[in-house]
C-alpha cells in the first residue's frame, strides 16, 4: 500500500521581462505581475491535470474572486524572473500563493495570492462545497 503525499503541489516558471511589459523607466508596470501569476498558476494546475480546459470539461469554472499583491522591489527590463505558484488551500476554494524572485540571485521582488471558487457551469451558481473531481485530481480523500 502506497502513502499519498501530504505536500501540496507547486510549480515554477521563468519569464524574461519583455520591453512591452515596462514603463518609460524600464520598470515592470504593476498590472503585469498578475500576468506572471497567471502563467505560473497554469503551470501549477497542469501538475495535477486540472487546468482550465479540464475544469470546463468537469463542469466547473473557477473564477478568481480575490487577489493580493505585495511589491517588494521592482522587476526591470530584461531581468529573468522565477515565478512560483503553490497551492495552499483546496477545501471550498483554491488559494494559491505566489513568489516572484530574481532567477539568478533569488532576491524576492513580489509576493501575493489569489483565491478561486467553484462555479457550476450549467447554472452559473457558486458551488457550495468542494467538487469531488478536485479531490480526485489532487489524489486526496474528501
Amino acid at each position: 500500500m502506497s502513502k499519498k503525499s501530504t505536500a501540496l503541489p507547486e510549480a515554477s516558471i521563468t519569464v524574461q521581462v519583455p520591453f512591452h511589459d515596462v514603463d518609460m523607466m524600464e520598470i515592470v508596470w504593476h498590472g503585469h505581475y498578475l500576468k506572471y501569476f497567471e502563467i505560473a498558476r497554469g503551470a501549477l494546475l497542469d501538475t495535477f491535470s486540472y487546468n482550465y480546459r479540464e475544469m470546463k470539461e468537469s463542469g466547473y469554472g473557477w473564477p478568481v474572486v480575490d487577489v493580493h499583491l505585495r511589491y517588494v522591489k521592482p522587476a526591470r527590463l530584461g531581468q529573468v524572473l522565477k515565478v512560483t505558484a503553490k497551492l495552499k488551500e483546496y477545501d471550498l476554494r483554491l488559494k494559491i500563493e505566489y513568489r516572484i524572485e530574481d532567477a539568478q540571485t533569488g532576491e524576492r521582488l513580489t509576493k501575493g495570492h489569489t483565491v478561486m471558487v467553484p462555479v457550476d457551469m450549467k447554472t452559473g451558481e457558486l458551488y457550495l462545497g468542494t467538487p469531488p473531481i478536485l479531490y480526485e485530481k489532487l489524489g486526496r480523500d474528501s
